[in-house]
């Protein structure tokens, strides 16, 4: 019996990572969901936030993920996202400015389908900043 599963993490732009871990966290839209090896197969929505991939037990890897969508076979974890970045990658800068513009678009947005899009893009930035400001608490333990 295999105590690790294939996890693949891919974005609009390229495949950000694939390889065996033991677990993988996910901010499934219902609430996080962890998956283990031999998980029962599903297929659920994303939120924007952090993807974490329990490589072994001293070992984490975190990523952003924008949304998308999250498929688990027993034997393999697949997340498609738009937008999916390193830990290494996240800009507080970019984030913030990010975060600022949705704000801006939402206070001046014409119609609904305006104000949809900066919602989201401002649940994005907010989600890339709670990550950042996570990232760096657990840094300093």
């Amino acid at each position: 019996m295999s105590d690790k599963i294939k996890l693949e993490i891919v974005s609009a732009e390229e495949e950000l990572f694939s390889d065996e871990v033991e677990m993988v966290y996910a901010p499934a839209e219902m609430g996080e969901v962890g998956i283990s090896p031999k998980h029962t197969p599903l297929i659920t929505k994303l939120k924007p936030g952090d993807v974490r991939a329990q490589i072994n037990k001293d070992e984490m890897k975190t990523f952003y993920v924008s949304g998308g969508i999250l498929e688990i076979q027993p034997n393999e974890v697949t997340i498609l996202s738009d937008t999916a970045l390193r830990e290494d990658d996240l800009d507080e800068e970019r984030a913030l400015e990010a975060e600022r513009l949705a704000q801006e678009a939402m206070k001046n947005s014409a119609n609904e389908v305006d104000a949809t899009k900066a919602k989201s893009e401002l649940l994005q930035a907010a989600a890339q900043l709670r990550l950042i400001k996570k990232l760096r608490s657990n840094s300093k333990k």
